[in-house]
């Protein structure tokens, strides 16, 4: 999960046409379909559901992370069969529950949600040092560590998200031992941290932001990666592809994105969608 545009952003409450269908079918690898942007409802599930699929997106990994966000991805993933599911405390909440003295009870929660067979991810976690200030460094490395403890007993992929934090959030992976499946969610980093991840076996998965103008680094990072390692998706509401920066996101705006992805690697559409599909299967599973 990560903030896009400020509220007001001209172009913030448009509906972004729907791009032309892909060819073969991928995954949104990290959706919220339990947030909503400011003055608007969180999206119908079914209808976002349809509205992917209509455009070659038929597969979702819906993430709640935080408790209220987690005990709704375990009741969709029961009625959406097109939905698998992560669950986490979120790095940025993780410091307020621990503040309010509640972090221990909200990890016994997360680990029952965890285990229902259709959640097949731990996160998102990780460490985010641009909403949290030097306070919480160590709440949320603790809380990172927990999380990868608990994917590892669980034998679940991990989500990670790293923000301002990409030495810290490599030190404790090598430090803890990175899960079998490990995915950087909404990559980041430039080309010396793609290549330390995919040095390490981690999945890089990419959102709306490597369309945008000014992420050339972005761009040149996703360039090294093999086809292999590489995961698309949207991290709606948020991060929304280019040319509709701005807009509320949704999944079945990820053609969008990877279609620019195929760009930069310089493969064919139809290849990677081939790709796509199988890493996220390899990763999570059959859906």
């Amino acid at each position: 999960m990560a903030p896009q545009d400020a509220p007001g952003r001209s172009g913030h409450g448009r509906v972004p046409d729907a791009p032309d269908p892909l060819p073969i079918a991928v995954v949104d690898n990290h959706t919220h379909l339990d947030i909503a942007r400011d003055g608007e409802q969180p999206p119908d599930v079914a209808a976002a559901v349809a509205a992917a699929t209509a455009v070659g997106v038929d597969r979702l990994v819906q993430i709640g992370c935080d408790l209220p966000g987690a005990r709704f991805t375990v009741d969709v993933v029961d009625r959406h069969p097109q939905v698998l599911g992560g669950v986490a405390i979120h790095p940025n909440e993780a410091p307020r529950l621990a503040a309010a003295g509640t972090l221990d009870a909200a990890y016994r929660e997360i680990e029952e949600l965890a285990a229902h067979p259709r959640i097949r991810v731990v996160g998102e976690t990780g460490l985010d040092y641009f909403r949290t200030g030097p306070e919480g460094v160590g709440v949320q490395q603790d809380s990172f560590r927990w999380h990868i403890d608990l994917a590892k007993r669980l034998g679940k992929a991990l989500q990670i998200h790293d923000r301002d934090a990409h030495d810290d959030v490599l030190r404790i992976l090598d430090e803890e031992g990175a899960p079998e499946h490990t995915v950087m969610h909404c990559f980041s980093g430039d080309m010396a941290v793609a290549r330390a991840c995919v040095e390490r076996g981690y999945h890089l998965s990419f959102a709306g932001t490597v369309t945008f103008k000014n992420a050339k680094g972005l761009r040149d990072a996703l360039s090294i990666v093999p086809l292999d390692r590489v995961l698309v998706e949207t991290d709606a509401p948020y991060l929304t592809p280019s040319p509709w920066r701005g807009a509320t996101n949704a999944p079945y705006l990820v053609p969008l994105t990877v279609r620019a992805m195929a760009g930069v690697l310089g493969v064919a559409v139809p290849t990677l969608c081939e790709a796509l599909s199988a890493n996220s299967e390899a990763v999570y599973g059959p859906w």
